[in-house]
C-alpha cells in the first residue's frame, strides 16, 4: 500500500493555522429512507445517545464542541441545529426522542438529493454560526460530516463529488459515508467489527483535494457506537505527541558515534477511556489524573512532548504482568502536519521495521522518559519506565513498569506438589461447570455506566412540550440551551491490558 495515500489525508485536510480548539465541529446526517429503518432507529438512537453521554461526563477540554444533526427523508430537515455538546444533554435527549418517534419503514421513497442538500445547509449553518462565533475563538473553525444510509456509499460519494464542485468547502474537513447493511449481507468474518469497504480510488472521490471516506458497517449498537466513539479521539495533529529515541547503530553509518540516537515520531492514542476523567464521583474518592506526576502519560489532550529513551530489550515471557499498572495507550506514526512529506515517509517506514523485528524476535522495549524542560543541576529529577510491546497491527502498546521505590516485598509460596483428592476433586467440578471462551472480549461485558450517566446528567428541559412534527417550529438557527452537570461513580478497570491488546490485533 501507498504510504503517501495513508498519509494523505492528514495533510490536505489541515490548513497552517494554530486554533485553541483541535476538535472539528460535527454534523451528522442520517437517511431515513432505508427500508430496513425500523431496526436502524432503535440502535442508532442507542448508540449515538451513549457516546454523547460519555462526552458530555468527560472533564477536560470538549471532545465534541458542537452537533448538528439532519434527517434525510423525501427531503432534508435539521432535527439539531448546532448545540455545544457539553452541559446540554437534556436537549441532545429531547433530540433522540423526536429520532425514535420518525415513521417507521415503507414511509418515505429512496433516492433524490436530499443528502447533498443536507451537506450544503450543514455547511451554510456551520458557516454562520462560526461567524457569530469567532470573537470567542474557543471552537475549532473546521467540520466533519458522517453521512448514515443503506444506499450504496460509492455511488453516493461519487454523486456529492459531482453536486459539491461549486460549493464553498474551505471549512470541510472530511466528508465519511457509512453505508449501514443488516447482519445478512455482510460476511462472517465482519459480524460485530467495522469494517472499511473495499479501498476506493482516491481521484474518483476526491473534491478540492478532500477524500471522502468509504465504510461499511453492521446496523447493531456495538458497531455504530464503535463508529461515533471514533469522534472522541484527539484530532490535533500540529505536533506529534511522543519521541521514542533509539541507539543509531544498524540503522545509520556504522561509523557514527553511539551517542547518536534514532529519533522515532510518534502519536499516542486512548486504548481506554480514563474513568477517572468521569469526574465528581458520589464519594469523592475520584480525581481526575495528575499528568504533572512523572509515572503518568496522556494521550488526550496532547499538550506536551513526550521523550523516551529506549534503554534495554527485554524477552516478552520474562515480563510478569504484575509489575504493569497504570492505562494503556496506543503508539502509532505521527501524522503531523508540519513534519516534511519525505520524513513523515521515512518515519512511517521505520515504524513499520521496529514492530516487524520486535515480533520476529519476540521482544519488548524497555524505556525511560526524558526530561521535557532542563532543570539547575541541583534539582533532583525522578524518572519513570515504560514497556513498549509489538503486536500484529502497526501500532505498540505502553504501558508503565514498576520500578525499586514502588515495588512491596513479596515471597510466595510453591505450590503443593499433589493434593488429596477430597480438595482436589470439589475444585476440578466447580471449574468444570464454567464457561470457557477462547479470548476475553470486553464487548460482552457491561457496567450500567450508561445508564448510570444518563440517569445524573438528565434534567428536563423546561417549557418544551411533545408538540406533532407538522406543528413544530423551524429549526435552523441555535437556541439557547439547558445545562446539566455530570457526576460519575468510580469504575473498575479491567486487568491485563497487554493481554487484550495481543488478542484484539491477532483478530
Amino acid at each position: 500500500m501507498n504510504s503517501r495515500k495513508l498519509l494523505s489525508e492528514t495533510r490536505r485536510a489541515f490548513p497552517a493555522t494554530k486554533v485553541r480548539c483541535q476538535q472539528p465541529s460535527r454534523i451528522l446526517i442520517v437517511d431515513v429512507t432505508s427500508p430496513s429503518w425500523t431496526n436502524t432507529c432503535s440502535v442508532l438512537s442507542e448508540a449515538l445517545e451513549n457516546t454523547l453521554c460519555l462526552a458530555c461526563s468527560l472533564t477536560g477540554p470538549c471532545r465534541i464542541p458542537l452537533l448538528s444533526l439532519y434527517l434525510v427523508q423525501n427531503h432534508q430537515e435539521c432535527l439539531l441545529p448546532f448545540t455545544q455538546v457539553k452541559e446540554n444533554f437534556a436537549r441532545i435527549q429531547a433530540c433522540m426522542s423526536e429520532l425514535r418517534s420518525l415513521p417507521r419503514e415503507g414511509c418515505f421513497p429512496q433516492g433524490g438529493s436530499g443528502v447533498v442538500q443536507a451537506v450544503q445547509d450543514g455547511l451554510q449553518q456551520f458557516k454562520q454560526y462560526s461567524r457569530h462565533t469567532t470573537a470567542g475563538g474557543s471552537t475549532n473553525n473546521s467540520v466533519e460530516i458522517t453521512i448514515l444510509t443503506s444506499q450504496s456509499s460509492k455511488e453516493m460519494a461519487k454523486q456529492l463529488e459531482i453536486k459539491l464542485k461549486d460549493v464553498d468547502l474551505v471549512s470541510l474537513r472530511r466528508i465519511e459515508v457509512i453505508e449501514v447493511l443488516k447482519r445478512d449481507f455482510l460476511e462472517p468474518e465482519d459480524v460485530e467489527q467495522c469494517m472499511p469497504a473495499e479501498e476506493p480510488n482516491i481521484s474518483d472521490i476526491a473534491i478540492l483535494g478532500m477524500d471522502i471516506d468509504v465504510q461499511t458497517i453492521e446496523d447493531n449498537v456495538i458497531s455504530l457506537e464503535m463508529l461515533f466513539k471514533t469522534w472522541l479521539h484527539d484530532y490535533g495533529t500540529e505536533k506529534e505527541h511522543l519521541h521514542l529515541l533509539l541507539p543509531s547503530g544498524g540503522f545509520s553509518n556504522a561509523s557514527a558515534p553511539r551517542t547518536t540516537l534514532m529519533c522515532l515520531k510518534c502519536d499516542l492514542q486512548e486504548r481506554l477511556l480514563d474513568p477517572t476523567l468521569l469526574s465528581g464521583a458520589v464519594d469523592g474518592s475520584v480525581r481526575a489524573t495528575d499528568v504533572t506526576s512523572p509515572c503518568q502519560m496522556a494521550a488526550w489532550p496532547a499538550t506536551a512532548l513526550y521523550k523516551l529513551r529506549v534503554i534495554k530489550a527485554l524477552k516478552s515471557e520474562g515480563v510478569c504482568e504484575s509489575v504493569l499498572y497504570g492505562l494503556p495507550f496506543i503508539i502509532k506514526p505521527t501524522s503531523c502536519w508540519q513534519l516534511d512529506w519525505d520524513e513523515l515517509e521515512i518515519n512511517q517506514h521505520s515504524f513499520h521495521a521496529l514492530c516487524h523485528s520486535l515480533l520476529k524476535r519476540k521482544w519488548m522495549l524497555l524505556a525511560r522518559r526524558e526530561p521535557q524542560n532542563t532543570s539547575p543541576s541541583w534539582n533532583i529529577m525522578v524518572h519513570s519506565y515504560y514497556v513498549i510491546v509489538p503486536s500484529d497491527s502497526a501500532t505498540l502498546l505502553i504501558k508503565a513498569v514498576a520500578i525499586r521505590e514502588l515495588l512491596m516485598p513479596s515471597t510466595f509460596p510453591a505450590l503443593l506438589a499433589e493434593h488429596a483428592e477430597r480438595v482436589s476433586g470439589p475444585i476440578e467440578g466447580a471449574l468444570n461447570s464454567l464457561e470457557v471462551e477462547v479470548a476475553y472480549n470486553p464487548l460482552h461485558l457491561k457496567s450500567n455506566l450508561y445508564k448510570y450517566l444518563k440517569s445524573v446528567l438528565y434534567k428536563p428541559l423546561h417549557r418544551q412540550q411533545a408538540q406533532p412534527r407538522d406543528q413544530r417550529p423551524e429549526r435552523h438557527q441555535p437556541k439557547h440551551q439547558s445545562k446539566a452537570k455530570a457526576t460519575v461513580a468510580p469504575l473498575l478497570m479491567a486487568s491485563s491490558p497487554v493481554q487484550a491488546h495481543r488478542l484484539a490485533a491477532a483478530r
